[in-house]
């Protein structure tokens, strides 16, 4: 993968998480994580995000500052991160199926990071506030992923990832910041960190 690429066109490559994680896993949970890999590119293989990216780069940037960044190598975590969007978009798949493939622990980790879209076409501002009172009683972890894939989108958003962006900044900054304060985690601490290197890149 060329460094020289656009933000919004890199990604984090099989090969990539597996020279990432060997010696830091177990083989059976390097396999489960792996798997998972597949299952989201499978998922999103025919997906395009606003910006014309790949929706499955997504998912790998959000696992890849997850494991570079945070230096998570929790394997639920990681799992959870690369299929934090397959609920929304898969109608094969279901909590079910996740539970059995990957345990329960992330299956429940995905069931709470997913958000009910044709609700949120409806009214997305009390889905997006429904899913903030789940995050608030919901482990820290669930936190770390949803707020890797914000940083993530926030460094797209010069790609003309959304339509409004500064609402979207704020809106992250309402909503899921004072979540992320209300744990003692040094690692949310550090995306927030990171949220707001970003936001003050794109406020200039």
């Amino acid at each position: 993968m060329a460094s020289d690429l656009p933000y919004n066109l890199t990604y984090l490559s099989r090969q990539e998480l597996v020279e990432r994680l060997q010696g830091k896993v177990d083989p059976v949970e390097l396999n489960r994580i792996l798997s998972a890999y597949d299952v989201a590119a499978s998922v999103h293989e025919l997906q395009l995000r606003r910006d014309g990216s790949p929706y499955f780069y997504h998912v790998t940037r959000v696992c890849k500052i997850l494991l570079d960044e945070l230096g998570i190598t929790d394997p639920d975590v990681l799992i959870a991160a690369l299929l934090h969007d397959v609920l929304e978009d898969s109608e094969e798949l279901s909590a079910e199926v996740l539970e059995y493939n990957f345990g329960a622990r992330a299956a429940a980790m995905v069931q709470t990071l997913t958000k009910d879209l044709q609700a949120h076409e409806r009214d997305p501002d009390a889905v997006d506030w429904e899913h903030v009172e789940r995050l608030r009683r919901a482990p820290a972890e669930c936190l770390l992923v949803r707020l890797a894939t914000r940083l993530d989108n926030f460094r797209c958003l010069g790609y003309d990832l959304k339509r409004n962006p500064l609402r979207y900044i704020q809106q992250t900054w309402e909503r899921y910041i004072p979540l992320a304060q209300q744990f003692d985690d040094p690692r949310l601490k550090q995306l927030v960190s990171l949220l707001q290197r970003e936001r003050n890149k794109f406020w200039g």
